[in-house]
């Protein structure tokens, strides 16, 4: 894995190792290796830009979950920031394990600063067994399977619903709990929050509100502008941005 410097405004990054360790190094001197068990959250704010290589010359095996967290209003153009958790709480429950990763589940808080309320939670299931899983009725909720297998009971249609590898099941919102079963065991990923309630333009790496956002951000970043720093340990090495689309960009809406 060699992913050069490149840029990101408006949002954080959430990452997860999963297998295998990766060197993260970023514009506010951060250099540190992602492995398992630690959590690494970068905030963006206005603008930050960082790297990711695995270690090593030859190759390993990698898996990592990316989350990205859209930014409010209020904090998006704020300073960038790093931060990184090996000691994550966890939430017992009948035939399963939460790890709170990020946000809040049932009462169990991460330390990582988050700026919305949100839930990013690894559950693992244990094999045969039946397990209900809490959320927050007013709350948007999703699953997505990480390892093994597993079924949702009484998903979104009403019915059971089994869950491919890194199928992602929108469960919606009026929900205390989901009850889910496995035959083998699974690593299930528990996304939701509260609903956002602001417009995106989404293009890249930036997260913005509208297309003027999204041309400033490519034209800093390709000029070279302070807005985005240096990344610790590189000399002039970068991702150039791709060309802007020959349309205007315009923001996603609900349509939920």
């Amino acid at each position: 894995m060699r992913v050069d410097p490149h840029p990101h405004i408006g949002l954080q990054t959430v990452t997860w190792p999963l297998l295998g360790e990766i060197r993260h190094r970023d514009s506010l001197a951060s250099d540190v290796t992602i492995r398992r068990g630690a959590l690494n959250i970068m905030t963006s704010g206005r603008g930050i830009s960082h790297s990711e290589y695995s270690l090593g010359d030859t190759p390993a095996p990698l898996d990592a979950l990316q989350l990205w967290i859209a930014l409010p209003e209020e904090r998006r153009h704020g300073e960038p920031g790093f931060e990184r958790h090996e000691d994550l709480p966890t939430l017992a429950l009948p035939g399963a394990t939460a790890t709170v990763v990020v946000g809040e589940l049932a009462g169990v808080v991460s330390p990582a600063t988050v700026h919305t309320p949100i839930v990013g939670a690894e559950i693992v299931i244990e094999p045969g067994r039946r397990v209900r899983l809490p959320l927050r009725r007013e709350w948007e909720h999703a699953l997505t399977l990480v390892d093994g297998d597993v079924t949702v009971l009484a998903g979104r249609e009403g019915e059971p619903t089994p869950l491919g590898a890194l199928d992602l099941l929108y469960l919606g919102v009026n929900r205390d709990a989901v009850e889910v079963t496995s035959t083998g065991g699974a690593m299930l990923f528990l996304l939701g929050g509260e609903p956002f309630g602001e417009d995106l333009v989404m293009w890249w790496n930036f997260v913005g509100r509208d297309h003027h956002e999204i041309v400033e951000a490519r034209e800093e970043w390709e000029s070279g502008s302070a807005r985005f720093g240096h990344v610790t340990g590189h000399g002039g090495e970068r991702i150039p941005a791709p060309p802007m689309p020959q349309i205007r960009l315009t923001p996603r809406r609900r349509r939920i």
